[in-house]
């Protein structure tokens, strides 16, 4: 019987590959998986003094002079499946970012995790997004998540509640720039959100305490206002804006929690707008932009890009923007770049 099931599970899982490329196959009435993700495939020039990276992150390797590069990859690709059994839910992603990779012969880049949890109907454990953070307010990019110094973006383990356009979350602690491993209290982290046909605004708080690398204990605290707002037709505007001692939790590695003894104060933004040109084809312009307090710096990064639906499931789009780098006692620096994407949805 076993054997039979396995066939039928095995038919099934070919039957659905063939008809649509995304899938779910049912076990019974309460039980199902499902199979998803995406294959990207990015070509990406990078001129100037900030040396080239795959995506822009917060900050970067200032060159001593400029300098041109260019590289085909596929790294972001990635594949999720979920398993689900009454009010049960998991959900395992990974993708090919973890490093790695010989470019001289094979290109094997590791897989990592990208989420991990488990939901029980309003409680959500393990590794997903930081509750702080709007996915809504995400723009649509060719470069990785695109001008993440505006961004809140952290995905880490917690224990999430979920009350109606509520949640509530206790989630992993650490101190980037200070006395790392030192942490005895968990991040806590309120968000509400309100939807409606004009789209979704949240508004988040944070609270912790950081470590310094000498031991001392501060307390800590931000908020955040993110969205997305439906315009006319199918245009739409997706804003974040973040205010107080937020350090890792804004702009991927742009700010410390500590600078020495002192814990760092953030402010960041970030604005997109995205124009429908007809069914299958979108433009967006989007910036962002992140200064610290403390280390007086200020990173931003700018871009427009098109994508047009070459298929249901295909999707190809160019994109050109510019990455800057204004640093306290150092020669600015900043670099533009070019990339084209095709991806194909699972």
């Amino acid at each position: 019987m076993k054997t039979i099931k396995l066939a039928l599970l095995s038919a099934s899982i070919l039957a659905a590959g063939t008809a649509n490329a995304a899938y779910k196959i049912d076990i019974n009435d309460k039980s199902s998986i499902s199979f998803g993700g995406y294959i990207k495939v990015d070509s990406r020039f990078v001129s100037g003094d900030i040396a080239y990276r795959d995506f822009w992150i917060g900050t970067g390797t200032v060159l001593p002079k400029s300098q041109n590069q260019f590289k085909i990859f596929a790294n972001e690709t990635r594949f999720n499946t979920k398993y689900v059994h009454g009010d049960v839910t998991g959900f395992i992603e990974m993708d090919f970012l973890g490093g790695g990779g010989n470019q001289i012969v094979s290109n094997s880049a590791h897989p990592r995790i990208r989420h991990a949890f488990i939901k029980y109907k309003d409680f959500t454990v393990g590794q997903t997004w930081t509750t702080f953070m709007n996915t809504s307010a995400i723009p649509e990019t060719a470069d990785f998540a695109g001008a993440t110094v505006g961004l809140a973006f952290i995905r880490q383990g917690q224990i999430r509640y979920s009350m109606g356009g509520f949640k509530v979350a206790l989630e992993n602690p650490e101190t980037f720039g200070g006395g790392g491993g030192d942490e005895t209290m968990p991040d806590v982290v309120g968000r509400y959100d309100l939807k409606g046909d004009w789209g979704t605004v949240s508004f988040s708080a944070l609270g912790r305490q950081l470590v310094s690398k000498t031991g001392q204990k501060n307390s800590a605290v931000g908020g955040s206002i993110a969205g997305k707002i439906n315009l006319f037709d199918k245009d739409d505007l997706k804003f974040q804006v973040h205010y107080g001692e937020l350090g890792r939790y804004i702009g991927v590695a742009a700010a410390q929690d500590m600078v020495g003894e002192k814990v760092e104060e953030v402010t960041s933004y970030l604005v997109a707008y995205r124009h429908f040109w007809s069914d299958k084809t979108r433009s967006s312009f989007f910036y962002g932009n992140i200064q610290t307090d403390v280390s007086d710096i200020e990173r931003s990064q700018w871009g427009v890009n098109v994508f047009k639906d070459v298929t249901k499931n295909l999707a190809v789009g160019f994109e050109v923007g510019q990455f800057m780098m204004d640093q306290k006692n150092a020669s600015d620096a900043d670099s533009f770049y070019s990339q084209l994407s095709l991806r194909y949805t699972l």
